[in-house]
């Protein structure tokens, strides 16, 4: 062990990572492990008593599949992420087409990169002389961070969409309340604004369009919008058109007042969001423009004692 360099454990690590992906890629493609069972094929056509993605109805047991843990795995991720249902929902808030099985999926492959990147950067501090023991920790701690950075990018991308759709809400309000002030009913009204506008909140109108063909009412629909979605302006505007149908009351009215109080909010957001932006100016001013102010008000009269002059 007295000759054991680190750069030979670099290369032995590299050469047995190699080696296993081989290993695990050959395996997989062996027809005991790669060929699908006869559960997973009739699985697509008997949905009604199995899972509703068409998966098998029973758990891919060691010899089924090489990559069952990945599985295992999701399912420990989605229970700790707070199950299936919030992040269905914040999928549907950011506009993502994917089921939460595929995001965790894809939050699983981030991870293994994050890994992967970490040990690949393990490998070259080793073989660079600054190796120590506390790099053992990088790996674990780069997957732990892709896994999770993949997860906040979920979110900003949903609070971005929820922004753009408040600020789609007035005018698409004020386009219905015009339709019906022009005779059209609410119906018609919703599906020319679906198919007119080229926005968020026009793509879920027309997810409400499709809904009521296929037998849904429109205050269920819009409701059901509302509730996926939830964001305040809209959840209110929704209830207040539900009730307007359900009650028979002038709905060009109520969805223009409704249109009025929403570009309120956005102005009263904007002031907002303003006053912050005031505070966040302040850094660079105090922290930056005044220090360098104080400096070259103050460094000239400094020399000048310094050599005598004053």
């Amino acid at each position: 062990m007295s000759g054991f360099a680190p750069g030979d454990l670099a290369y032995a690590l590299v050469l047995g990572t190699a080696l296993g992906v081989g290993a695990c890629l050959l395996v997989s493609l062996a027809p005991r492990w790669g060929a699908p069972s006869l559960a997973r094929r009739i699985a697509p056509y008997i949905r009604d008593v199995t899972d509703p993605r068409g998966l098998d109805v029973t758990a891919p047991g060691p010899l089924r599949s090489p990559f069952a843990w990945s599985t295992l795995v999701q399912a420990r991720l989605s229970g700790l992420a707070g199950g299936d249902a919030a992040l269905e929902r914040r999928l549907h808030r950011a506009g993502w087409t994917l089921d939460p099985a595929r995001f965790r999926g894809r939050q699983l492959g981030w991870a293994i990169a994050g890994l992967g990147a970490g040990g690949v950067l393990v490998v070259a501090l080793v073989l660079t002389g600054r190796g120590s023991a506390a790099l053992g920790l990088l790996p674990p701690v780069a997957a732990v961070a892709a896994g999770l950075g993949y997860d906040a990018w979920l979110t900003r991308a949903a609070k971005a969409r929820a922004a753009r759709i408040e600020e789609e809400l007035p005018t698409v309000l004020e386009f219905l309340a015009l339709c019906l002030s022009a005779g059209e009913g609410i119906l018609d009204a919703v599906r020319r604004v679906s198919e007119v506008g080229a926005g968020e909140l026009t793509t879920e109108l027309r997810g409400v369009v499709v809904a009521v063909g296929t037998g849904s009412t429109l205050g269920e629909s819009l409701t059901r919008l509302a509730a996926g979605l939830e964001i305040p302006a809209l959840s209110r505007a929704v209830d207040q058109l539900v009730a307007a149908i359900e009650r028979g009351a002038p709905l060009a009215h109520v969805l223009q007042a409704q249109a009025a109080d929403a570009r309120e909010d956005a102005k009263r957001t904007l002031i907002e969001r303003a006053g912050r932006k005031e505070i966040y100016m302040l850094f660079p001013l105090v922290f930056l423009i005044l220090p360098l102010s104080v400096l070259f008000a103050v460094f000239p009269g400094i020399f000048m004692l310094r050599l005598g002059l004053g």
